[in-house]
């Protein structure tokens, strides 16, 4: 598609696709003399991995390359400024698809367009300077011509550009089209821009290893945890009290907890633990019950005024709750302090680590990059295809 009009110093990060490389690269091998691949969240995704400085005067070669593996269809996958105010440009995704935002003296603009690329596949992405144009290619295809959107690389006013990768330099708010930072993937053979001119670059700060094969989901290592308020999640059911959660459990190890219902300062009013491939649930002091765990079906637990149906497949067990039982729950609501909380309890040792294919609750699908806080280890939207060795988060 064609749209006349994106920043000047786009035409410093136009990325160049070799010929060779065919449609959607499925082959996650590295050739020998690449370096791993980096992967591109830094905890809550605030910040960016890593940043490279160049001198803009002494910039001959102005192309940058790289290959991108996804499951998350929201991110930053690269910013870049010459002046975080007036000239900047970030190249993301949204929706799956790529997404450039830019500001500049010739242009200012927010253009989506191009195929998925959250489908964990590696592709190519290119976007090369022509004259005043700016063109981004994916896997070698043309999907957008950005015309008269840029100008002279010598009228610079400032002659340092600093290029960003998995993240911002300045708050998501002050994007044209605000989004979520974070982007759970990796980058591999990247180059950028004229090595002769790099003055700087940040050591990356991500220790997520890229070599494992993924699948889509959330992964939850030994010892991390992530907490949602429950004043973003929807309310129980007014008329006949009820709540409900899912959770599509796809692979689990260890012993742990999984999840709980409570507030900071007190044990929580409902959890749910790993232990011995079963799953315990318990609310307070009382006696629990425990359901046999099978990976890979849907764990769901359903409450109302008089019990908690915890299922899986055809499985089920039910725990009563006595006469105004559930009064603490109900008023979790009520109170600022009420969390959901996934995964080890903080400051506690545990073994436990687990993947989830989604999260549910009352019906609405719960995405890790909007949790109230969480551990920088937790794989946001992938999980490993085995839990086992090559898990860890660090290389």
């Amino acid at each position: 598609s064609k749209v006349t009009s994106a920043p000047s110093f786009l035409k410093l990060l136009a990325l160049v696709t070799n010929p060779h490389t065919q449609q959607g690269l499925a082959v996650p091998t590295q050739r020998p003399q690449d370096s791993p691949a980096l992967h591109l969240c830094s905890g809550l995704g605030q910040e960016p991995v890593t940043v490279m400085t160049f001198d803009v005067t002494k910039i001959t070669k102005t192309s940058s390359s790289f290959e991108l593996q996804t499951w998350d269809p929201e991110g930053v996958i690269f910013y870049g400024d010459t002046n975080p105010n007036d000239d900047w440009f970030m190249l993301g995704l949204r929706d799956g698809g790529p997404e450039i935002q830019l500001h500049n003296h010739w242009a200012q603009l927010t253009v989506g367009t191009g195929p998925p690329l959250d489908d964990g596949r590696w592709h190519q992405v290119e976007v090369k300077m022509d004259g005043d144009s700016v063109v981004l290619l994916v896997d070698g295809e043309e999907v957008l011509h950005l015309r008269q959107v840029s100008g002279p690389l010598a009228r610079k006013p400032q002659p340092i550009m600093k290029i960003a990768l998995g993240g911002l330099l300045f708050p998501s708010s002050n994007l044209r089209l605000p989004l979520v930072p974070a982007l759970d993937g990796c980058l591999r053979r990247d180059v950028w821009l004229d090595r002769r001119a790099q003055i700087s670059a940040s050591a990356p700060t991500s220790t997520r290893n890229c070599a494992v094969e993924s699948q889509p989901g959330v992964f939850f290592p030994p010892g991390t945890h992530a907490e949602f308020s429950l004043q973003d999640i929807p309310q129980p059911h007014a008329e006949t009290w009820a709540f409900s959660l899912e959770l599509g459990l796809q692979l689990a190890a260890g012993a742990g907890r999984l999840l709980a219902l409570g507030t900071l300062a007190n044990s929580p009013w409902l959890s749910l633990h790993f232990q011995d491939q079963k799953v315990v649930l318990s609310s307070g002091p009382g006696p629990g019950l425990d359901l046999p765990l099978v990976s890979g079906l849907p764990l769901q637990l359903k409450m109302d005024l008089s019990r908690v149906v915890l299922s899986q497949g055809l499985k089920e067990e039910v725990l009563a709750l006595p006469p105004l039982g559930l009064d603490p729950l109900s008023n979790l609501w009520d109170q600022t302090q009420g969390y959901l909380f996934l995964g080890a309890v903080p400051g506690q040792a545990s073994s436990s680590s687990f993947c989830l294919h989604d999260l549910w609750a009352q019906g609405q699908r719960l995405d890790m990059d909007r949790a109230l806080s969480r551990s920088q280890d937790i794989w946001t939207h992938s999980c490993p295809q085995s839990l086992g060795n090559g898990t860890d988060t660090s290389h």
